[in-house]
């Protein structure tokens, strides 16, 4: 293949800035122009809102590259249609250059030392510096193409592992609102009230075999400990607070002194966050070294293993309701002891919650494994990007 060259933006595209038309250009029978204003979202849609009149000049055509020019900067998406444009978008069109290739190019060059760099953003970009960026070009057209194919085949093959791993998730909603509630009979049909005996419960109707109990009477609470930072170190063991069940990425605290053997937390074990904002309340499997526990969580401890998971899959289930029960509470709530431990619980007979486990534990497996497949395709994408669209891997030797 032929030469590379830095080629100012500016000089191989039209830049149109957006700028939110006046109100009186607004049709309210919705026929005209859509109308976008942010990029919140840009990469998975395009963020339609309003319709405009097509008596407006601030046009990004069709196909060409919408970049978004306010936080947070550098993200790309392609024109499926025309749209009017908002103040956080510039259109890109190329000149003389494979557009889809330059879509991948300018959102590469804006996250290696364009407009994002060692994890700060740029709040706003103007038409100056945005014609400024400059892009890594191969100066044969052929070759922009072949480059700009490949990418968008592995793009296509991460929207369409999204997509499976979007339904996949759908069908475990329905199937655990139906083995939750309804259960399987010994034949491995979900029940209904058409052919199976239900009976009333405080949890609504359920299968007359089930049981319902209590949380408290299903697992021993013990309770996080409220470390003092003085004894607080670069090392020793993991202190789990409520942001690290939240937050990959957040920092854990460490603690070099005596503990207990009971105040350790081991993978597997039942996590229950008590305080905080209403999204602040959840329960978690952890999974990690064995570590510590903070205040305002319980390490909820089962008997039995197949009984753990029943009640965790059952308890996340369950959780929206709690939260939407305590949300517009001022400032951080609590949800005390007795209210987690009187938290009902359907309870099937011993066969039909391991079944019920089983049907659940595939479904999750399934998703797992498309998850997976999701991560190897970004990690070769990120591969790919870095090797083609440097110049460092000629195409022709990558094919």
């Amino acid at each position: 293949m032929g030469e590379w060259k830095e080629i100012k933006l500016g000089e191989i595209a039209d830049l149109i800035m957006g700028q939110s038309p006046d109100g009186k250009y607004y049709n309210s029978e919705g026929n005209g122009m859509p109308f976008l204003q942010g990029c919140s979202e840009f990469g998975k849609h395009h963020p339609e809102t309003t319709i405009f009149s097509t008596d407006i000049k601030k046009l990004a055509p069709e196909n060409s590259i919408l970049f978004s020019v306010r936080a947070p900067v550098g993200k790309t998406n392609l024109a499926n249609k025309k749209y009017c444009i908002g103040r956080g978008i510039a259109a890109i069109k190329g000149k003389d250059v494979d557009n889809s290739f330059l879509n991948h190019a300018i959102f590469f060059r804006s996250i290696n030392g364009g407009f994002i760099s060692q994890g700060s953003t740029f709040d706003s970009i103007n038409h100056s510096e945005l014609s400024k960026l400059e892009i890594l070009l191969p100066l044969e057209k052929i070759e922009q193409t072949t480059i700009a194919t490949i990418l968008t085949t592995i793009d296509q093959a991460i929207e369409k592992t999204e997509q499976l791993i979007a339904k996949y998730e759908r069908v475990k909603t329905g199937l655990m609102q139906d083995l939750l509630t309804c259960g399987i009979d010994e034949q491995g049909n979900i029940r209904s009230e058409e052919t199976h005996e239900f009976k009333d419960s405080v949890l609504g109707r359920i299968p007359k075999e089930w049981e319902v109990e209590n949380l408290g009477g299903l697992a021993n609470f013990i309770s996080g400990k409220a470390w003092s930072t003085k004894l607080l170190s670069e090392h020793g063991m993991k202190i789990i607070r409520i942001s690290n069940l939240h937050k990959p990425d957040f920092p854990y605290w460490r603690f070099d002194g005596k503990y207990t053997e009971d105040m350790i937390v081991n993978t597997g074990d039942v996590l229950f966050s008590w305080a905080g904002v209403a999204s602040s309340i959840d329960c978690v499997q952890y999974l990690g070294e064995p570590a510590l526990l903070n205040q305002h969580i319980y390490n909820l401890k089962f008997s039995d293993d197949k009984l753990k998971m029943f009640t965790h899959r059952y308890i996340n289930w369950f959780l929206p309701s709690l939260r939407k029960e305590i949300e517009g509470g001022a400032g951080q709530l609590h949800l005390t002891k007795d209210k987690i431990q009187s938290i009902k619980v359907p309870m099937p007979k011993h066969e039909e919650l391991l079944k019920i486990n089983e049907k659940l534990q595939s479904m999750d497996s399934l998703i797992d494994g498309e998850w997976n497949s999701l991560l190897k395709l970004k990690s070769q994408k990120t591969g790919l990007m870095q090797d083609l669209l440097t110049g460092k891997v000629h195409v022709d030797a990558l094919l």
